[in-house]
């Protein structure tokens, strides 16, 4: 696997994916740009929007039917926050040209060019988007933020880091908020597109077998030719110090027949490279089906059906998430902060650290085993400006020591706690 990038205009980059492991080629293109309060929600309809037809296929149906004529390529999009920044993603998947008999047209032009298109040249009638796709579109995204609640454990999760970046960017959620929904109408959608393509980062993926002329035909794409260079709006991830006072305790009621306990843990390092140490201290805390609160506050204490960790690389935290009984609040806290303290006082094994390796190595590993999964690590490290190979990930984490696992340790301190219960 081999990536090279090439910044095609100040502000928008193209990135080639060259591995011959799949029989498919994969076009991405992500759109980066700052979250805001005043424009998360007019993005997330954005992204929506988008989708639903351009200029040359102006409705579902006829892209459907161009990719059906494509031998059934596949095409996707979404939304992600990412640190402090907003992404709107979209994918197209097709058979690569080596595994199709001779057609006289590149598959791979041909892909790139609808995903260009869908992107950067969509259906507008009467200076703005059509009025039917933006009202219908309006009703999804107003049922998708509504229906966050459904999910308890993801919206405790959002819960605990709305109270813990309030009145910041990486508190708000990704798709928005119903009562901005009702300011946007077709013009005015159309408008903050183009204000979001002439200023946001804009990356363009392409993995598969590729041949020398790909990076000539995207820079001659008509749609590439119209962008403008800029100095993209978007937030470049630092290490930032949060100093916690003293944590807070939210607790939140709810028609639940479990108790959903979230903890938002600040971590006060400011070296890009001892987020590796963060990974081991996190699959040994609750990463893995070994670590302390699994085996601990689940297995062994019986004090909550779910237990485990996650580690959010770009704000410098780690959210322990379990879902328990109700009654149970007081004694599962208390077990929690006690893993937490066991680390700290270095009450792991070299066995848990080989372990953890293991398991994280694993990980790594299973990247170059999907193309988007390829695409999203690069993307990774386009964002944060910090080149990587896979090999030197890999290197990375096995040189980790049990002292610096206990360095991180040292460094950990729980902002937030939150509760949702009945």
């Amino acid at each position: 696997m081999e990536h090279i990038e090439k910044e095609l205009k100040e502000g928008i980059k193209f990135h080639q994916i060259k591995t011959d492991k799949f029989k498919t080629n994969l076009v991405a293109i992500f759109l980066t740009t700052s979250l805001k309060r005043e424009t998360v929600t007019q993005n997330a309809l954005i992204s929506s929007v988008l989708r639903r037809g351009t200029q040359n296929m102006p409705s579902q149906e006829l892209i459907s039917k161009e990719l059906e004529e494509m031998y059934g390529a596949a095409f996707d999009c979404g939304l992600d926050k990412t640190g402090d920044n907003q992404v709107l993603k979209f994918y197209l998947e097709t058979i690569n040209d080596n595994f199709l008999p001779p057609l006289g047209e590149n598959m791979w032009k041909v892909a790139t060019e609808k995903l260009l298109e869908i992107v950067f040249n969509p259906l507008v009638e009467q200076g703005g988007f059509k009025e039917e796709y933006v009202n219908q579109e309006k009703e999804n995204v107003k049922q998708r933020i509504e229906a966050k609640i459904d999910n308890k454990a993801k919206y405790a999760l959002d819960r605990c880091i709305e109270e813990m970046y309030k009145e910041e960017p990486f508190g708000l959620y990704k798709f928005g908020y119903v009562e901005d929904l009702d300011k946007l109408n077709a013009k005015n959608l159309y408008e903050a597109y183009q204000q979001l393509i002439k200023h946001c980062k804009i990356d363009i993926f392409v993995s598969g077998i590729l041949n020398d002329d790909i990076e000539n035909e995207v820079m001659q794409n008509e749609n590439i030719q119209k962008l403008q260079a800029r100095k993209p709006e978007y937030q470049i991830p630092n290490m930032q110090l949060k100093k916690v006072e003293q944590e807070k305790v939210v607790t939140e009621s709810m028609d639940v027949a479990q108790g959903k306990l979230v903890l938002g843990l600040d971590l006060a390092i400011e070296k890009e490279e001892l987020r590796y140490h963060v990974m081991l201290y996190n699959s040994i805390l609750g990463g893995s089906a070994n670590s302390k609160l699994f085996q601990n506050v689940r297995e062994k204490a019986h004090m909550a059906y779910v237990a485990s960790s996650s580690y959010v690389r770009y704000k410098n935290n780690i959210f322990v998430n379990c879902g328990i009984e109700i009654e149970n609040y007081e004694k599962a806290l208390n077990l929690i902060k006690e893993q937490i303290e066991a680390m700290k006082k270095g009450d792991f094994t070299q066995e848990e650290i080989e372990n953890a390796k293991k398991g994280i190595i694993s990980g790594i590993q299973a990247i170059e085993d999907e193309q988007d999964t390829q695409v999203v690590y690069y993307y990774g490290q386009e964002l944060s400006q910090y080149q990587m190979s896979i090999e030197q990930y890999k290197e990375k984490v096995m040189q980790v020591s049990k002292e610096d696992i206990l360095a991180i340790a040292d460094k950990v301190t729980i902002d937030t706690i939150y509760f949702l219960k009945n």
